[in-house]
Order: structure tokens, then C-alpha cells, then sequence
């Protein structure tokens, strides 16, 4: 079996590291545009989930910010999640296995 997931695409919105019961986490979105054009003529952007753990989530919160393009390799997780009001809902996401800084600087420069 195979489960490998590449992506390259631009962060959405600032991050943020959390502290959790299994370690820091740190929970991103990325836009990651398609490779063709619509029927306007205009080039769409899928927005991805994406978990990122302990050292890679912190070295990631320290080096980019909204808008630097980075690399993701990971894996695709599916989780099932049950709310208060007996609702269920799946979520799809991507687990970062690496990150690569394409465009960021340190977060103080």
C-alpha cells in the first residue's frame, strides 16, 4: 500500500502552536493552485489541510508566516469526528512528514 502526499502552495493564515496531550501540533491550510484554467479563464486554488507535529510544527511557526510558499510531504489521513449533538463528520487531511521552505525568512527579521 501507498499513501504519499507532495504538494506546494502558499500558507493561508499565520501559525499557531498548540500544546496537546500528544505533543505540539500546529494546524494549517494551504492553497494549492491547479494546473489548468476554468471556464473563466482564471487558474483555481484547492485549499488543503494540513497537521504538522512537535519539531516541524515549531520550526514552521518560527520560519513562515501567511503567504511564503512551502513544500509538503506527508501522508493523507482520513478522521471521524462526533459532536455534542450526536452529528458526525469526516475530516481529510494532510500529515506533514517534511516541510521545505520555499520563500519565508525568520519570523524577527
Amino acid at each position: 500500500m501507498l499513501n504519499h502526499a507532495i504538494l506546494v502552495g502558499r500558507i493561508v493564515k499565520d501559525l499557531e502552536v498548540k500544546d496537546t496531550e500528544k505533543g505540539k501540533v500546529a494546524n494549517i491550510t494551504l492553497a494549492v493552485p491547479r494546473p489548468f484554467k476554468n471556464s473563466e479563464g482564471e487558474y483555481d486554488s484547492d485549499y488543503i489541510p494540513c497537521v504538522l507535529w512537535k519539531g516541524i510544527a515549531e520550526n514552521t511557526a518560527e520560519y513562515c508566516k501567511k503567504g511564503d510558499l512551502v513544500g509538503i510531504k506527508g501522508r493523507i489521513q482520513t478522521r471521524n469526528v462526533e459532536f455534542e449533538d450526536e452529528s458526525k463528520r469526516q475530516f481529510v487531511e494532510v500529515i506533514a512528514e517534511k516541510v521545505t521552505f520555499l520563500s519565508s525568512k525568520k519570523a524577527d527579521e
